[in-house]
């Protein structure tokens, strides 16, 4: 049975509560990725993602020199890397979330996505029912 370890992103980037919102939408632009984990001493205090950016940064009309703290998602779901791709999928659905920091001992240690999800489900029939139940449950909110 595979497990996120298997499948998760694992070279992370990310930012810190020193760092500013354009920092962030910078660091997003070069590595051409739409979320970036906030750490503080190794470990995983929020999320900030695109339309972080732009519903809470540009929307609200904050500057791009704001800190990160002020725009960034602060309750974050995360799951551990020994967990199996049906809790992912499972927790991702509940929560209406596209990406799953991977946290291991408080420690970020990956990241994993629908679309991580959807390249790695054993049958064709489970990753479109993971992958339409996270679809439905995000798009109702």
């Amino acid at each position: 049975m595979q497990t996120v370890k298997d499948i998760m992103t694992s070279n992370i980037e990310y930012c810190t509560p020193l760092d500013n919102v354009y920092e962030v939408a910078v660091k997003m632009k070069d590595l051409n990725v739409g979320a970036i984990p906030i750490v503080e001493d190794q470990k995983l205090i929020g999320m900030i993602t695109d339309r972080d950016l732009v519903v809470r940064g540009i929307a609200e009309k904050h500057p791009g020199s704001n800190q990160v703290t002020n725009v960034m998602s602060d309750h974050i779901y995360s799951i551990e890397s020994n967990a199996s791709l049906d809790e992912a999928a499972h927790m991702m659905a509940k929560h209406q979330v596209r990406r799953l920091p991977v946290v291991d001992n408080g420690k970020l240690v990956g990241i994993v996505s629908l679309g991580d999800l959807s390249k790695n489900y054993t049958t064709g029939e489970e990753a479109g029912d993971a992958l339409s139940d996270i679809s439905e449950s995000y798009e109702s909110n």
